[in-house]
């Protein structure tokens, strides 16, 4: 599915679109051209994106909250912030993860999709910086719930990949008759629905 801005969405991010409520605040961490940012804004939420870019994010001035910023050699654009759900797609800087596990909501989601080893025999990227090692992802997710995760290869274009989804689960046991959260791992109408958080951050 192509975004308002012409780029295809991650069938990864549509899947687990249905955990992020309306209304929520959702980071895009090097959102590039924005595609996801269209697809959540057009979700009815509040997005805020990052990205050195600069004339990648022009186009998006207006959509909500729009960062330029250096995240890899400069200091975080948005410190201490908290967000319903944070979103990366095709990025991975080791050093910048404990700040983005940080920057999920209690409550919140976490949807991460990028590159793995292996992909530098079809493509690029293909220096180990920038390629998830077996299983990495899950033990860069620390202290989250996992969901999901994926951990294989596709095709159109080839690539090898790891994918997950986790949230930040409030630091304590449900009350004595109280329902434990349910994750849905499908949703047959695809409108949004679960996560909002009760700490995130408000609109200033």
């Amino acid at each position: 599915m192509a975004g308002q801005n012409g780029g295809e969405i991650s069938a990864w991010v549509q899947r687990w679109s249905h955990l992020i409520a309306r209304g929520a605040t959702v980071l895009d961490v090097a959102c590039g051209s924005g595609r996801h940012l269209c697809w959540f804004a057009g979700r009815g939420c509040r997005v805020t994106g990052v990205d050195r870019d600069a004339a990648a994010l022009a186009p998006l001035q207006g959509l909500g909250e729009i960062v330029v910023a250096d995240i890899e050699n400069a200091p975080w654009p948005v410190p201490g912030r908290r967000f319903d759900a944070v979103i990366v797609t095709n990025y991975l800087w080791r050093e910048l993860m404990p700040t983005l596990i940080a920057s999920v909501a209690e409550g919140g989601v976490l949807v991460y999709e990028t590159f793995a080893a292996g992909n530098e025999t079809v493509g690029k990227p293909s220096n180990p910086k920038f390629l998830l090692g077996r299983g990495e992802l899950l033990s860069l997710a620390g202290g989250l719930r996992v969901i999901a995760f994926e951990d294989g290869f596709l095709d159109g274009p080839q690539r090898f990949v790891q994918r997950l989804v986790a949230v930040r689960e409030a630091p304590r046991q449900p009350a004595a008759g109280e329902a434990p959260s349910r994750y849905m791992l499908q949703t047959q109408t695809g409108c949004a629905g679960q996560v909002k958080s009760r700490d995130s951050e408000e609109p200033a």
